[in-house]
């Protein structure tokens, strides 16, 4: 869809998008070829670095603007959801996929009254409620990894951390008992996994060859699809049945799911189960991907940093008296850890662009956007440049312990303004029992890949590292 024209003159002082450079493209399709890449995320990074904070690309009818500078993209991502929405491609390609609208993809009041629901299910109150479940979770991943501990192969550190994430939002979110570290045969996992580089690829793709000529990756897809589905209308069934059973559950929920659904059932909602049933999907997508990414990332961080990773362990074995069976208050006095955790998303956000459309002409730093024009934010960039962040390129956690770290103001990986992400308490929690669970009961001995190198970046969608193997030692009681 091309966009829409700018229904007024340039406005003094501002520059028009055709006449930013860019990188050069190719006759007719202009850019879009060098959009089908799990590294689109560096080319972008790079070619600000060559062409400066703001640069157009070129498709078949559609010119872009890629921003790097982060007050930019602060103001951008806080003009939500008024200024600026998700892309309609985004949404044109998620519903052909069989994804239920979430709070993730909504737009105008429909996002309004499901922003309500989905953090009435996040408050804070209601994740401490949830604390015991979490750590259930976290002990079969103990357990898993202690079986490990004694095999010679090493563990799948992507397979395991997905495993765990997966289970998490399973039980936590949905009262489900999901036991996927438990089990190595066909779990929703494999399903899950599917779906966001599927997304990716059909929203980067030139042309939409799935619909003329669908491989045999399309129509695993679409079984995935059929059987994630079925498993989210099964949790909210399951959910219902015990609301209806305990009207209780109605005023205090055990899980966010009946949060979610006690909140749909008021009068004045306007909330149905097929959004319910989008938000379901989305957390078990948005929960699996980001965190298990977040943690290995980090992992591998610490691995790299013998200093940093002994004063996580000390922090760790000094506040927590039994790893097994941490608590809430533990969990907030593990500051160096949650420090650590800051410094890997600056370095190595899951989400390092951000595409969004414009609702209405407006000025981007001093580009003016015609109505429809897609900005592409890098949220990365500035926080590695030295000139703005000391040592900007290095994993220093201590950053986030001092009162001046400029990186703050710039890091957002959880998005702002009034989209930032709903779960970010709980990710920030779930990162914290998972790392209490590996550095309080074990020894790392390596962390890397097969060949040595170090890890890539690939980007499906979220960014996460290829290939992290582990292998561990169990620590003398």
């Amino acid at each position: 869809m091309a966009a829409h024209p700018s229904t007024t003159e340039t406005a003094p002082g501002l520059r028009r998008l055709r006449d930013l450079p860019g990188p050069r493209g190719v006759a007719f399709l202009g850019n879009a070829l060098q959009f089908r890449s799990s590294s689109l995320h560096l080319k972008l990074e790079n070619w600000a670095r060559i062409y400066g904070p703001y640069y157009q690309l070129r498709v078949p009818g559609r010119e872009l603007l890629v921003v790097s500078d982060h007050a930019a993209v602060a103001k951008v991502l806080r003009d939500r959801p008024s200024g600026f929405s998700r892309t309609a491609r985004l949404r044109e390609i998620g519903q052909e996929m069989g994804l239920q609208p979430g709070v993730f993809s909504a737009e105008g009041d429909d996002w309004l009254r499901q922003r309500r629901m989905v953090m009435a299910g996040f408050d804070p109150g209601h994740v401490r409620r949830y604390f015991p479940a979490l750590v259930q979770v976290a002990q079969r991943l103990g357990k898993r990894w202690e079986r490990a501990a004694q095999s010679p192969d090493p563990i799948d550190l992507q397979s395991d951390l997905m495993r765990y994430t997966v289970d998490t939002i399973a039980g936590l979110a949905f009262g489900a008992n999901v036991d996927t570290l438990g089990s190595d045969t066909d779990v929703i996992q494999q399903h899950l996994d599917k779906i966001f580089p599927a997304l990716f690829r059909r929203i980067t793709a030139p042309l939409p060859l799935w619909r003329l000529l669908p491989s045999a990756a399309d129509r695993a897809l679409a079984r995935s699809m059929v059987e994630v589905n079925r498993a989210v209308d099964g949790f909210i069934a399951q959910a219902r049945m015990r609301m209806q059973h305990d009207p209780r559950l109605r005023t205090s929920p055990s899980n966010l799911l009946e949060a979610m659904i006690a909140e749909a059932d008021k009068p004045d909602s306007g909330l149905t189960d097929a959004q319910v049933a989008g938000n379901v999907l989305t957390m078990l997508l948005a929960g699996e991907d980001t965190t298990a990414n977040t943690i290995a990332w980090m992992i591998h961080l610490l691995w790299t940093h013998p200093e940093a990773l002994q004063q996580a362990q000390d922090e760790i074995q000094a506040q927590v008296r039994d790893p097994h069976s941490p608590s809430m208050e533990e969990m907030d006095g593990l500051h160096y850890l949650q420090a650590c955790i800051h410094e890997t998303m600056r370095l190595k956000p899951v989400g390092p662009q951000l595409p969004l459309q414009a609702n209405r002409d407006l000025a981007v730093g001093d580009v003016q956007v015609p109505r429809g024009t897609i900005v592409i934010n890098l949220l990365r960039s500035d926080t590695l440049r030295e000139d703005l962040v000391d040592h900007a390129t290095e994993f220093r956690p201590e950053r986030w312990l001092q009162v001046h770290n400029p990186a703050k103001r710039m890091s957002t990986p959880f998005g702002a303004g009034p989209r930032i992400c709903p779960g970010r308490y709980l990710a920030l929690l779930e990162m914290k029992i998972a790392m209490t669970v590996l550095l309080g009961r074990f020894h790392i001995s390596h962390v890397g890949t097969a060949d040595g190198l170090p890890p890539q970046e690939r980007l499906s969608f979220a960014m996460m590292p290829v290939g992290l193997l582990m292998r561990l030692k169990r620590q003398a009681l």
